[in-house]
């Protein structure tokens, strides 16, 4: 009775008295729209798998203050289409980052329809609220190929998100195709920092080719772990919105619009 009495106190406490402290709530949400082809899809997925595999990984982890990180795995795609492949999980071991990265390995299914990064950010800012951890930081890492093109507007979702302290920072893949001369846009990096990154120490890391993918998503996670202000290109990218011509946020679900009708929906 003694032990039921005091679970039932601890479950009507506030999350953040009794969750689990980490140096990082990270989550890592994938883009996986139609515009992206099954080979892509794959080479996405192994890129987050080498880099949650790597030794640099790892060192970002054991050098945190608490030397334990959070992390959810989470592809998305149009509104409410997001499929959690790692549920939230601690990492502060090589065994732990090998369990994620078999979770990831394990999964494989096909992409799905449209592009709402908006929506993506809902429910990963949503998800820091409920998942038993409390973090010194809060980061949200999106990558996607395209701009949001259904849903809310992107920037009242990254605004939602900035309000609760975390930050956003983007992986834009600028890889050219057919599907992305379709419903991509070629500025799609700078979209991404106008519109989509925001917080503390935000960035954007552009992905020219999936050849530089597994090393990009390496050197970002590095990054958002051990809190670095990031260096050349990335800081490039990190910029001044005060001082920059207006941009429209808007430009995918416009773009969206004029091309509905085709079948190769993203």
């Amino acid at each position: 009775m003694r032990s039921l009495l005091i679970f039932l106190i601890v479950a009507l406490l506030p999350p953040q008295l009794w969750a689990r402290e980490v140096d990082v709530e990270l989550v890592l949400a994938v883009d996986v729209s139609r515009s992206m082809s099954p080979a892509e899809l794959e080479l996405q997925r192994r890129g987050y798998a080498e880099a949650l595999d790597s030794a640099e990984v790892m060192e970002a982890i054991k050098n945190g203050l608490l030397g334990r990180i959070a992390l959810t795995y989470v592809e998305w795609a149009g509104v409410d289409s997001h499929r959690v492949i790692v549920p939230w999980t601690e990492i502060s071991t090589p065994e732990e980052a090998q369990q994620v990265v078999a979770l990831i390995d394990a999964y494989y299914d096909d992409s799905l329809r449209h592009t709402s990064i908006s929506s993506a950010l809902y429910y990963a800012a949503d998800s820091f609220e409920t998942n038993g951890f409390e973090g010194l930081r809060r980061v949200i890492d999106i990558s996607g190929d395209g701009p949001n093109n259904m849903g809310p507007p992107v920037q009242a979702a990254r605004d939602e998100a900035l309000s609760r302290r975390i930050t956003i920072n983007g992986l834009p893949i600028m890889t050219r195709d057919t599907m992305s001369a379709l419903w991509g846009i070629p500025d799609l990096d700078v979209y991404y920092s106008r519109c989509v990154i925001g917080g503390a120490g935000s960035f954007v890391l552009p992905v020219f080719g999936w050849d530089d993918f597994p090393a990009a998503v390496k050197r970002k996670m590095v990054l958002e772990i051990a809190a670095l202000p990031p260096t050349a290109p990335p800081a490039e990218e990190v910029i001044k919105v005060q001082y920059q011509a207006p941009y429209d946020c808007l430009v995918g679900e416009k773009k969206w619009e004029r091309n509905r009708g085709y079948w190769q929906i993203p």
